[in-house]
């Protein structure tokens, strides 16, 4: 970086000031890459110079459109109608489940619907209604709906019960919650303790005696409201439009707040950074409540005009059938869902497909050409990103197995960086001066991006609770006085070590409470059971070793359990099924 800037500062100096002609201001930096040991640094220039340039003008290029959107106040709304302008005939979402075909203009109707009847019901902008609901076109309908009046959607996750679903309805404040019938056992268990000024609807197929006796049926309602735009004050871009809830390392969801133009540079960064096109159907097969199904997927939709078709849940067996039957040309995927679709039996219809990207991230090094090859997709569309972090990144040259790159020679341009960590704490390592340290390449550390919230590209939105922000924010990171986001460590299998001093614990009772309590994710995958949890002088637990050793049962005494969440049951970790695990065999 240092010499970066010196070349930099070289090239103004001799061609403002002193105004050389351009071969001997060339002339002039050689020498200074040859004075300095430059030879590595031209080198390196070669390898990634077009790289950097096509990823530094696909910056630019959102960084202006999200300026140029804020001084006019363009939401996403608004930005959807333009593009039913453009296409409002153009099929904009399918949804696989029962073959549902929805124009733009269909969409924009319905939405236009929500918008009306919820303002009749006396829902303001700034006021939060949530939303609980399968995968299907109404979800996008009924949150687009609600930004329309300016109305904050909570997008809930369906896997959470109980006490994380409460929490999540509670914290957000809603004055209403509109789920899908589907959900109705859930909202049933809950509906007793909910503030009783909260709205209850229901969406989809309709049986009283299912709901709670509050609850009205949303359809046949959303059919008698005005389909026209209704009027709402037009606070701007930087409205909240949703929040999306987080699995954190609590146990309990935190609510990560997504503004217009946030939506808008997630969308458009992957959009221009993979060279996405208008005619493009994406199979979207992710759960909507979260970024990557919501805001990759269905917002090329809403902002670019593109086909998405909807799934309600992944299938592997049924993956590439879709794909064929609606002509897709871009599949999404997440995590381990690539391994699954590679554990399926070869069939000669998954290549006889039209998908020439596969958009998503997770995609192990290990399974990546096996996967491209097998499947004979082009192009493998990685990123790193999450719902509230400044410091995205994308695998523009497809480039197997990363994730996405930093400029070497164009660093200032990005300022993210991966920086020092104590493996056993993970507390920054900072150098004399305070400021955390680089890491060099080959070492591993977190990832941090600079705060500015100035700029649309660096902003950091952070979550309702601000307690969860300052978790999230350190200082002095780059330099003396600066902020800077941290990634952090989630991501892992959970493993629980429980005392059981007697012996006698009652794995399948667990499993039963913890079913009921907690949602999937949040489940630890692994137990092990110990005679005692030891203690630090000062009374903290040990955790330090219980993560160095894992959970191979070569190297651990103790009893080891893993649990089986298609048999929703814990089943001894013995040496055969730790090697399955570690072949990908078993799903966890």
């Amino acid at each position: 970086m240092l010499l970066g800037a010196s070349l930099l500062g070289v090239l103004l100096f001799s061609k403002l000031v002193l105004k050389l002609p351009w071969t001997q201001v060339a002339f002039s930096l050689l020498l200074l890459y040859l004075g300095s040991g430059g030879w590595r640094f031209v080198r390196i220039f070669i390898k990634t110079i077009r790289r950097d340039v096509f990823g530094g003008l696909v910056l630019l290029k959102v960084k202006a459109k999200v300026r140029r959107y804020l001084r006019q106040r363009r939401t996403v709304p608004i930005l959807f109608a333009s593009t039913v302008q453009r296409h409002p005939n153009k099929t904009a979402l399918i949804f696989e489940g029962t073959d549902t075909h929805w124009t733009f203009r269909q969409l924009d109707d319905y939405s236009s619907s929500v918008a009306n009847f919820l303002q009749a019901r006396g829902l303001a902008s700034g006021d939060v209604a949530a939303l609980f609901m399968e995968n299907r076109n109404e979800f996008v309908g009924l949150w687009l709906g609600m930004a329309k009046l300016g109305v904050e959607a909570a997008l809930i996750n369906t896997n959470l019960r109980r006490d994380a679903l409460r929490h999540c309805l509670t914290t957000s404040r809603a004055r209403a919650l509109i789920f899908g019938s589907e959900m109705a056992p859930a909202v049933f268990e809950i509906h007793g303790s909910l503030d009783p000024s909260i709205s209850l609807f229901c969406s989809g197929p309709w049986e009283p005696s299912l709901v709670p006796a509050s609850t009205e049926h949303l359809d046949p309602l959303l059919e008698d409201a005005p389909k026209h735009l209704p009027s709402r004050p037009d606070k701007g871009f930087t409205d909240k439009l949703f929040y999306i809830y987080t699995s954190g390392t609590t146990g309990l969801p935190k609510a990560a707040i997504v503004v217009h133009s946030r939506y808008y540079r997630m969308a458009a960064l992957v959009y221009y950074g993979f060279r996405m096109r208008p005619d493009d159907i994406v199979y979207d097969c992710l759960p909507l409540y979260h970024s990557a199904g919501n805001i990759v997927g269905i917002g090329q939709c809403l902002l670019h005009g593109m086909t998405v078709v909807i799934r309600k849940k992944f299938s592997a067996s049924r993956f590439w059938d879709d794909c064929i039957k609606y002509n897709c040309t871009i599949v999404q995927y997440i995590g381990e869902l690539c391994r699954y679709l590679l554990n399926q039996p070869p069939r000669e219809v998954e290549k006889r497909h039209k998908v020439r990207m596969a958009l998503g991230n997770g995609l192990r090094q290990s399974i990546w050409t096996e996967f491209s090859g097998r499947f004979n997709i082009p192009q493998v569309a990685e990123f790193y990103g999450a719902t509230e972090c400044n410091c995205s990144l994308g695998n523009f040259d497809s480039q197997v197995g990363a994730c996405g790159f930093n400029s070497r020679i164009l660093s200032f341009v990005y300022p993210i960086r991966l920086v020092r960590v104590n493996e056993d704490t993970m507390e920054l390592i900072r150098g004399p001066d305070g400021v955390c340290l680089p890491c060099q390449p080959g070492e591993p550390g977190q990832l941090v991006g600079r705060i500015i919230q100035q700029d649309p590209l660096r902003r950091f939105d952070g979550y309702l609770n601000q307690g969860a922000n300052n978790k999230k924010i350190a200082k002095d990171v780059f330099s003396k006085g600066d902020q800077a986001y941290l990634t952090g460590t989630e991501g892992r299998a959970g493993m629980a070590a429980v005392a059981n001093p007697t012996g006698s614990c009652d794995l399948e009772h667990f499993a039963q409470l913890l079913e009921k309590e907690l949602p999937l994710y949040a489940r630890p995958i692994f137990l092990r059971l110990m005679p005692e949890l030891h203690k630090t002088g000062t009374f903290k637990l040990q955790k330090t070793e219980l993560r160095k050793e894992g959970f191979n049962p070569a190297a651990v005494k103790d009893p080891l359990f893993y649990l089986d969440a298609r048999k929703g049951r814990y089943l001894p970790l013995d040496q055969e099924a730790y090697t399955r695990i570690q072949a990908g065999e078993e799903k966890l």
